[in-house]
């Protein structure tokens, strides 16, 4: 049987067992909507957010994952490299002078210069300046002869089995006799200074 509008009004709510078929059905229908609606709004919809954040995540969570999963695969050739930067370190170490050999390469130094026919005007150690875990051990040289002798003796100062840099070079005439000039140079070696507590 059809109903119209006005059969609407005429239900009563406290009967729902003498309504009409078609008014049954719309009602479970309109309850079934009314449920889900609220199921959407209270659930769902937080849901679908929790999951547009996660997918808005996943491509920072991949290249996170596959950066720590390249450190996993290469932890074998990570640790080799540790031990051969450790060795290395190692080697460097012992090219540093102990504080009783730096007088020995003090010598070393000088007898270089000589060796190479060069006449010493100055040759100052100055104060060692902490840096670090080592010290640095600066020298003044100022030493005359020629270009071939400055030459030689940078060379040997770099064959010496401990490390030594050379800064600062200032290279002058000194105008009394050509070929004749002045080298003023800072060298520098280093000491690892834990070998004071060792001591």
């Amino acid at each position: 049987m059809a109903m119209n509008f006005s059969d609407l009004a005429d239900l009563d709510f406290s009967d729902v067992a003498s309504w009409p078929a078609v008014a049954k059905v719309v009602a479970v229908f309109a309850v079934c909507a009314a449920v889900l609606g609220a199921g959407y709004w209270f659930d769902t919809q937080h849901q679908i957010a929790e999951l547009e954040r996660a997918k808005a995540q996943e491509p920072e969570l991949k290249q996170t994952f596959e950066r720590k999963q390249n450190k996993a695969a290469n932890l074998d050739a990570y640790r080799a490299q540790k031990i051969e930067m450790e060795q290395s370190f190692g080697a460097m170490l012992r090219q540093l002078p102990s504080k009783t050999e730096v007088a020995e390469l003090l010598v070393d130094i000088s007898q270089a210069g000589i060796a190479n026919g060069l006449n010493f005007e100055l040759f100052k150690p100055a104060g060692e300046v902490p840096i670090e875990f080592y010290e640095e051990l600066p020298i003044k040289i100022r030493v005359t002869g020629t270009y071939h002798q400055f030459g030689q003796f940078v060379s040997d100062v770099a064959a010496l089995p401990r490390i030594v840099t050379l800064d600062n070079f200032s290279i002058k005439g000194r105008g009394e006799k050509s070929g004749d000039l002045v080298m003023e140079v800072t060298a520098k070696t280093y000491r690892y200074i834990d070998d004071e507590a060792e001591e």
